[in-house]
């Protein structure tokens, strides 16, 4: 299990508000929100509900399916943000640049956001679109945290060789403000490298 602490608490408290499929019908700009990113498939929508102990967001064996913003309020100054899924190549075109055109007008534009996290399967990490959120992230000053999904895939000396091998890539291209921690979805064990930069 996650550890017990009081931001924890009132993750498991989510319930959902609403989805916007443009920038200007996403809830007022107010309070604090942290989204949740990640390239389709990347096992964002369960890392989230692992996270609130409930079935909020939508799984599906069929990537591509988060198709809008979709919010989620903890109380009445935090909210959770599930971002669409990016970079399923069986999506159509002109549905792939209306999420790229609006996921890129809620990053660059929304005051509220105050971190990100940012899902990587752990076989394929640092995809072309996950260094454009590192480096977005980096360049805004957005602490942005990594959960290395799906880590049961691996034994446990293989997951942990490939969390290491990620945490020097990422240090080495974009510092010490971005944190990395391997993530099971059914367990939701994790094995983090302490860092204070990581979304609160």
């Amino acid at each position: 299990m996650l550890p017990k602490n009081p931001i924890l608490g009132l993750c498991q408290q989510a319930t959902f508000m609403t989805s916007a499929a443009k920038v200007d019908q996403c809830p007022a700009d107010e309070g604090l929100e942290v989204a949740f990113a990640g390239r389709s498939n990347a096992g964002k929508s369960s890392a989230l509900n692992t996270l609130t102990h409930a079935n909020l967001a939508r799984t599906s064996k069929t990537p591509g399916r988060t198709q809008l913003l979709n919010f989620f309020r903890l109380d009445d100054e935090h909210r959770l943000v599930d971002l669409p899924g990016y970079g399923y190549a069986k999506v159509p075109i002109p549905l792939k640049q209306h999420w790229q055109r609006h996921l890129e007008a809620y990053l660059s534009s929304r005051e509220s956001l105050a971190g990100v996290f940012l899902m990587m399967d752990i076989r394929h990490p640092l995809t072309e679109f996950d260094r454009m959120m590192l480096d977005w992230s980096t360049a805004s000053e957005l602490p942005l945290h990594i959960l290395l999904t799906k880590s049961d895939k691996l034994a446990f000396g293989a997951a942990k060789n490939a969390l290491l091998a990620i945490q020097r890539d990422i240090h080495k291209g974009w510092g010490e403000g971005v944190s990395v921690q391997l993530f099971q979805r059914r367990s939701a064990r994790a094995s983090k490298r302490p860092n204070s930069n990581s979304p609160s």
